[in-house]
């Protein structure tokens, strides 16, 4: 399967089962509904009819959405087949370290306290955090602020308050955090063509802690740790 079929698929599956509208395609001349990025893709990967998904890929669907004006933000990496150990590691970590940034969440945190515990965890497996790109507030519009990085210092930054609604989107790099953009503007690999993992999430902070808004029923365990 193509990359520009699972766009194709997705588009369908928002528009007509979700009656919703997808959110990227049109935003800041973007001609998708979703960013498909392989192995080495860090993220803004454009779908293409020539790209095809092969047995042992990882694959990053970064998909957003609106309904009823509001927008919601997601994204999570696939192991394609059976994807190498170091891949599978890779994908294990970068999950962990968004949840990790999640369990932070609560009124009177600081964004610091997020992006502290996502690169901690990360480097604790030696891996990488991507530091041109972060989080970001969301509600009527797609970003919004506070921006919320992917590394930080404890009590810093903007301190979180009941009703923010924003995204946890750390990318977890097998390599250094050196990331570049290819020629279309779009597409960003790593320096060192080793894998990339991401995944995303938002979320809104409630009177005790946080509510994941775009939580999927296979999470649901992860969820409650956090809890």
């Amino acid at each position: 399967m193509s990359t520009l079929q699972i766009n194709d698929l997705v588009e369908h599956f928002i528009t007509v089962d979700l009656a919703a509208r997808p959110a990227s395609k049109g935003q800041y001349g973007f001609k998708f509904v979703l960013n498909c990025s392989i192995n080495d893709v860090v993220c803004h990967g454009v779908p293409k009819g020539d790209e095809i998904v092969r047995d042992g890929d990882i694959i990053n669907l970064d998909i957003t959405l609106e309904k009823n004006g509001f927008i919601a933000h997601s994204s999570k990496t696939y192991l394609v087949g059976e994807a190498p150990p170091a891949a599978k590691r890779l994908v294990r970590v970068a999950q962990e370290a968004m949840w990790k940034g999640i369990g932070q969440v609560r009124p009177g945190a600081h964004i610091g306290d997020i992006g502290f515990a996502i690169e901690r965890h990360a480097k604790k497996h030696v891996y990488s955090v991507v530091r041109e790109f972060c989080g970001h507030g969301i509600g009527r519009e797609m970003h919004e602020e506070p921006q919320v990085m992917n590394f930080g210092r404890p009590g810093t930054g903007v301190r979180l308050r009941e009703g923010m609604v924003f995204t946890i989107e750390p990318m977890v790099n097998q390599g250094t955090r050196k990331v570049s953009t290819q020629d279309d503007g779009w597409t960003v690999v790593t320096n060192d063509r080793k894998l990339s993992a991401q995944f995303e999430h938002t979320v809104a902070v409630t009177s005790d802690g946080v509510e994941v808004l775009t939580l999927r029923h296979d999470e649901k365990s992860m969820s409650a740790r956090v809890a």
